[in-house]
């Protein structure tokens, strides 16, 4: 114990676990827009079993740790590169990602208001479950392996990822409530899910791109829609003391 509280490994662990914060926005992103499909009721159900599972699957993973390092061999060829188990399961889920987000973007563009808010009411809890649970390893995969090329202390690892999910689960539901108020928002974190997938694919076929800029990017995209939504706001007439309400006289 001694040896864990050590002023390197202390410094380590708040490394890791604003990394593992910052890795698993768009995870939370994810399970919002996930959970909006189900009546408002079992909500914050589904995301409190997202980011659960997400935990028990970064978990098992950081305790599998010699198994998770096989992965990086190679499995078969495809275009002339070596494909390991890490790439196929890094290739599925970007093109997962990728097709979820753009259905989710049609359907926002395609379907009558009504339509919409009757598909959200059937919305199967079981469906949404397994579909935060399959995109949860994804995204599992890459920060358990982020974690063991920082830290080599497994304690260490598991510390930061529970810290970093119980953050994530504090702020899960504003962030879900303030994704669907604001559609634009909405937009916004479908379009992220898709350049995070392409991402994810670039990564199966070995092309590193600098995470850097994507974050970057998204950091800039989000601040001007904020702006844009203050913008909005301020912008709004009001009338008799109420937005958009008549005046009384």
């Amino acid at each position: 114990m001694p040896d864990l509280l050590s002023s390197e490994n202390l410094i380590a662990l708040l490394t890791l676990t604003l990394l593992e914060i910052v890795l698993g926005i768009d995870n939370v992103i994810f399970i919002s827009i996930l959970a909006a499909k189900l009546p408002e009721a079992q909500r914050r159900k589904a995301r409190l079993l997202g980011l659960s599972l997400a935990l028990a699957a970064r978990i098992l993973l950081l305790l599998s740790i010699s198994w998770v390092m096989r992965l990086k061999d190679d499995l078969f060829q495809m275009f002339g590169l070596g494909i390991s188990g890490k790439d196929l399961v890094l290739i599925l889920g970007g093109l997962f990602l990728v097709a979820k987000a753009t259905h989710e973007i049609h359907s926002k563009l395609e379907e009558e208001p009504e339509a919409a808010s009757l598909q959200a009411k059937r919305g199967n809890f079981t469906s949404v479950v397994v579909q935060i649970l399959l995109i949860d390893i994804v995204f599992s995969l890459d920060s358990v392996i982020t974690a063991v090329g920082m830290v080599d202390e497994v304690a260490i690892m598991v510390i930061a990822v529970i810290i970093s999910i119980a953050i994530m689960m504090a702020f899960a539901g504003k962030i879900g409530d303030f994704v669907e108020r604001h559609p634009t928002i909405k937009m916004l974190a479908l379009s992220f899910l898709i350049l995070i997938g392409v991402m994810l694919v670039a990564q199966g076929f070995d092309q590193n791109i600098n995470k850097g800029y994507i974050y970057f990017a998204m950091a800039f995209s989000l601040a001007v829609e904020l702006l844009n939504i203050r913008f909005r706001k301020k912008s709004t007439p009001k009338v008799g003391g109420v937005t958009g309400a008549p005046s009384a006289r």
